[in-house]
């Protein structure tokens, strides 16, 4: 018998959370964003949910083959752009747009030899001083790719640093407007804090003072699998969203513990008094963190509990004392639920786990080990 740890990837949610952010910009185009594996997921298996979109942004040529050999014919947009120059050979071959955000990509096209001219995006630098080309030296950028024959269409991108926060996204909006006023070709702006915080007015859950986003393309990623991009303000369901991604597992064991006695490695929990644990098929080498404390939640046959005790690489233990109050059922082979949708309907959204563990959820989808088993459920709207 199999150890009793499953991942399941749910295409019916990808295909909610995609319509759903869509809808906060119903006039723009929509890029799936696949990096990172599909944010863990596995670019195969997010497909056939995220195929409603207009193209697909990733970072790495490998996965760009992928979409491509899964049979998509529309735009695929490299996020970072080219790292060297024969990069563009393949961006050639393949019909991938890309990210220009420095000189030496400049550099590479002038020197490219294509008989079919590159769609490209110019991103600009307002505000969050990662990658990009400054505010005052956007439009040489603009001109030097506008002269080149290899360059066709010139569109135009920057990122918002606070769009999930307090400080919102009007300060760099204006610097973005500001700096490609009058400039031609299309805007890609909004990420899915963005979509969902400031997109639109009258948007369901959140507004701001800052401007209108409109843009030609928006770029939804954490979104689309289930987590809330401005945790904890707000959760999955003030949003609309529902978790594309389920780990579970069973418990392998149980113990009664009397008051005083001590669990795991380090014996750092303590029984208040008597009570019942149990034992997990899931620890950090399944990708769990091993950082998350005693009170971070699980559902164990549906039930919302709690991790109790540090996370070892194989195993954890959970606290049985809710189910046993409620006479719920929990003992060897009972269903442990460490974040998605239990069998009874029960939702454990992934940002819950990651808060009291010290990360996001973007980490935990990303994190999943290789040993675990997935799988894809059916399911349809």
């Amino acid at each position: 018998m199999p150890r009793p740890i499953q991942a399941t990837i749910h295409p019916e949610a990808l295909r909610h959370n995609l319509a759903h952010v869509c809808a906060a910009a119903p006039d723009a185009r929509a890029w799936a964003v696949v990096k990172a594996n599909a944010y863990g997921h596995g670019i195969e298996r997010v497909f056939d949910g995220l195929r409603a979109a207009d193209g697909f942004a990733l970072l790495d040529l490998n996965e760009a083959e992928r979409v491509r050999h899964l049979g998509w014919r529309g735009p695929i947009l490299l996020l970072e752009g080219v790292f060297e120059p024969r990069d563009l050979e393949l961006c050639s071959r393949l019909g991938l747009w890309h990210t220009v955000h420095c000189d030496a990509q400049i550099d590479m096209l002038a020197t490219h030899k294509t008989h079919q001219p590159h769609r490209v995006f110019l991103k600009m630098n307002s505000g969050m001083n990662r990658l990009g080309f400054t505010p005052q030296r956007l439009r040489a950028a603009w001109t030097r790719l506008n002269a080149l024959p290899q360059v066709d269409e010139i569109s135009l991108m920057t990122h918002f640093s606070d769009a999930d926060g307090p400080r919102g996204i009007a300060e760099q909006l204006a610097v973005f407007t500001a700096a490609t006023q009058d400039l031609p070709g299309e805007r890609s702006l909004s990420n899915s804090a963005t979509l969902l915080r400031h997109a639109q007015t009258h948007w369901s859950g959140y507004a701001d003072a800052s401007p209108l986003v409109t843009s030609d393309w928006m770029r939804p990623g954490i979104a689309l699998y289930g987590s809330a991009p401005d945790f904890p303000e707000h959760g999955i369901s003030h949003w609309g969203l529902r978790p594309t991604m389920t780990l579970a597992s069973k418990l392998i064991g149980t113990q009664q513990l009397a008051a005083g006695d001590t669990v795991g490695y380090g014996s750092n929990f303590t029984a208040p008094a008597a009570m019942r644990i149990g034992v997990v098929a899931c620890g950090y080498a399944d990708g769990y963190p091993r950082t998350a404390p005693t009170g971070t939640p699980v559902l164990v046959n549906g039930v919302r509990t709690r991790v109790v005790g540090r996370v070892s690489m194989d195993m954890l233990t959970v606290d049985l004392s809710p189910l046993d109050a409620l006479g719920v059922a929990a003992d060897w082979g009972t269903e442990v639920t460490l974040w998605g949708c239990a069998s009874n309907g029960t939702t454990l959204p992934i940002d819950e786990v990651a808060q009291p563990a010290g990360t996001v959820g973007y980490e935990l989808m990303c994190a999943l080990a290789q040993r675990v088993p997935v799988v894809v459920t059916p399911g349809a709207e």
